[in-house]
């Protein structure tokens, strides 16, 4: 389809601020950011580019179904699946339960915004999910929050601190599938880029909680001790280690969910015919996001054919000066979308193809591209007062923590951040990196 030059400009764009406004729209309205699916918000965008722009019927139909069916869509979403199913069954032979119960057996009193942090750092980068570890670990950290008479506030900014850090890094998120698949990297080279800037915010972090607790006064706790397996653990740690040695991340995913299985039937957590329903439940979980990303994928050709994805470039460029100021304003694109709809995943989708343009445009590295792009996204998705993480924090709490007490304490997103501006703008970040990692 030929670009027709009356639709260059801010209007090609107005399909996709059709889509991002409603979906905003409906979460205010309904006070809910979660209530009103993402793929129909989707869809709404899809009919205002076939009202909007001029070419046949047919033309929209031909550039819709490629941008759904691009290679890179579909490789993002068979991978959705598999993290789905890998989840799903990790959880179901009891994976998620020892990781929680290990760690809470082992803490001290004082030490417990230390070990919350730590147990969250470790179950969202296993599991690939923020919002799992904690509705795993909320309950738990405010009942020994209450006990203890330890800093509510500390304990749930250190949980909302480690679920991030783990949401950012774990190669089966949604948020690291979908940068990777975007930038076109592979997830080994983000995961250590990412690495680079996350570790020392992580261990400024552990280093101040580790001052705090040692210097704090609070009740001892007679903690209920609750059962685990080290085998449970072997999955995870089998997936992470594959992931990060290179090994195809359709590999990695299909071993870990064969471990995950026959460690569960082995332990007779479930027959064979359960787990094979439990790995379709796995992938019925992921509905969401693999119809938002193909569609979105439909949108974004629509728009990209109507001049859309040029005019933000212009707009852009217009802006950047070096590739610095490019990937600063790669973050600033993708925190902006995601203050709009609250959703990382979702904001990572919308500007990936945005910011891979930018990214050849400034021959920028893919692999920093995408971390960063993911970096920005987790920072803004942790601090929004509509976010899931920070509601369902707040309601754990049952009224007795703010919003701010909460965001003030939640260390580690604040030293993120500074480490990613370091990672932007310092020469000798970028020298050591490639030296260290090779990359």
């Amino acid at each position: 389809m030929k670009k027709n030059k009356t639709q260059n400009g801010a209007l090609a764009l107005l399909p996709l601020f059709v889509f991002i406004f409603t979906f905003l729209g409906a979460g205010i309205l309904l006070d809910d950011f979660y209530a009103f699916p993402s793929p129909v918000a989707v869809l709404t965008g899809i009919i205002a580019a076939f009202l909007l722009f001029k070419p046949s019927i047919s033309d929209k139909v031909d550039t819709l179904i490629k941008g759904c069916g691009d290679s890179k869509i579909m490789t993002m979403c068979l991978i959705y699946l598999l993290a789905g199913a890998f989840a799903s069954v990790t959880k179901a032979m009891g994976g998620v339960d020892s990781v929680v119960n290990l760690g809470i057996n082992h803490i001290n009193s004082e030490y417990f915004p230390l070990g919350i942090f730590l147990i969250a750092s470790f179950l969202s980068t296993a599991t690939g999910t923020s919002v799992g570890a904690i509705v795993a670990l909320g309950p738990i950290a405010v009942s020994l929050a209450d006990k203890s008479g330890a800093s509510l506030p500390l304990i749930g900014g250190s949980l909302l601190g480690g679920a991030m850090l783990g949401d950012n890094l774990s190669i089966i998120s949604d948020t690291t599938i979908a940068a990777t698949q975007s930038l076109g990297c592979e997830m080994k080279d983000k995961f250590k880029v990412n690495l680079f800037i996350a570790l020392p915010a992580a261990l400024i972090t552990v280093l101040l909680l580790l001052f705090f607790g040692f210097n704090s006064e609070v009740t001892t706790v007679v903690i209920e001790k609750g059962t685990y397996e080290w085998i449970n653990l072997l999955p995870y740690i089998l997936v992470i280690a594959l992931a990060v040695a290179g090994l195809n991340v359709f590999v990695t995913l299909l071993t870990g969910i064969v471990v995950a299985g026959i460690i569960g039937l082995a332990g007779t957590d479930f027959a064979l015919l359960g787990f094979t329903k439990i790995v379709y439940e796995g992938f019925l979980s992921m509905t969401d996001i693999f119809l938002l990303s193909m569609l979105t994928g439909g949108l974004a050709a629509l728009v990209e054919q109507a001049g859309g994805i040029n005019y933000v470039l212009k707009t852009v460029k217009a802006r950047v000066k070096n590739k610095r100021s490019a990937q600063l304003g790669i973050g600033a694109l993708v925190s902006f979308v995601n203050l709009a709809i609250a959703n990382n995943t979702v904001s990572i989708v919308i500007t990936g193809s945005i910011a891979k343009e930018i990214n050849d445009e400034y021959h920028l590295s893919p692999r920093k591209t995408a971390t960063i792009l993911d970096i920005f996204s987790c920072i803004v998705q942790g601090i929004l007062p509509y976010g899931a993480q920070v509601l369902l924090l707040l309601n754990f709490a049952g009224g007795k923590l703010g919003f701010f007490d909460l965001i003030g304490n939640t260390w580690y997103i604040l030293f993120l951040f500074l480490f990613t501006l370091v990672a932007i703008y310092s020469r000798y970040w970028d020298r050591l990196t490639n030296k260290f990692f090779k990359v």
